[in-house]
C-alpha cells in the first residue's frame, strides 16, 4: 500500500493515479524493469543537503545527479550527498530508499531535472520496495512546485 500521506494527498485532490505492484527492486533502474516503465519515465530520489537543508534531487532513473552542478544552479555554497542515516528518520511512513518524490510532505524542497518536467506521466516509487505510482507529471507539478533545474548526467 503506498505511503499514508501520499494516497491522502493524492486522493485529496482528485488526481487519477495507478499504483502498479512488483517484485521487491532496490534501485531506480530495477524498479523500472520490475514494474516494465521505461527508465527515463522513471523519478529517483537522490537526498542532498543544500547550505545543511535536506532536499530532493529528483532524476529519471537512468541518470545521476551532479552535486556541482546542483550547487551552482542554486547559487548554494555547499551541495553534498545526504547519507542514509541523515534521512532515514525524515520518512516514517516509507521504507528507506523508497520515498516518492512529495519533499512538501515532509518539508523540505524539490529539484527536477528537466528530462522529467518534460514527460506527460511520471513514475516514481510508493514509499515501499514493490509499489510505484504513476500519474501525469502537470498534477505532480501542481502538488508539489519542484524547481526544475539541469542538474544531471
Amino acid at each position: 500500500m503506498p505511503a499514508k500521506r501520499l494516497r491522502e494527498l493524492l486522493d485529496r485532490a482528485g488526481v487519477k493515479y495507478v499504483c502498479i505492484s512488483h517484485s521487491p527492486a532496490y534501485t531506480a533502474q530495477e524498479v523500472a524493469a520490475s514494474a516494465h516503465i521505461p527508465g527515463w519515465e522513471v523519478a529517483k530520489v537522490v537526498m542532498v543537503k543544500v547550505d545543511g537543508q535536506m532536499a530532493m534531487a529528483v532524476v529519471p532513473a537512468n541518470r545521476k545527479v551532479v552535486p556541482q552542478d546542483l550547487r551552482e544552479m542554486l547559487g548554494a555554497d555547499r551541495v553534498e550527498l545526504a547519507t542514509e542515516a541523515e534521512f532515514r528518520d525524515r520518512f516514517p511512513d516509507c521504507e528507506i530508499g523508497a520515498m516518492p518524490p512529495f519533499g512538501n510532505l515532509y518539508g523540505m524542497e524539490v529539484f527536477v531535472a528537466p528530462g522529467l518536467a518534460a514527460d506527460e506521466e511520471i513514475a516514481f516509487n510508493a514509499g515501499t520496495h514493490t509499489e510505484v505510482i504513476k500519474m501525469p507529471y502537470r498534477e505532480f507539478e501542481r502538488l508539489v512546485e519542484p524547481k526544475v533545474l539541469s542538474f544531471s548526467t
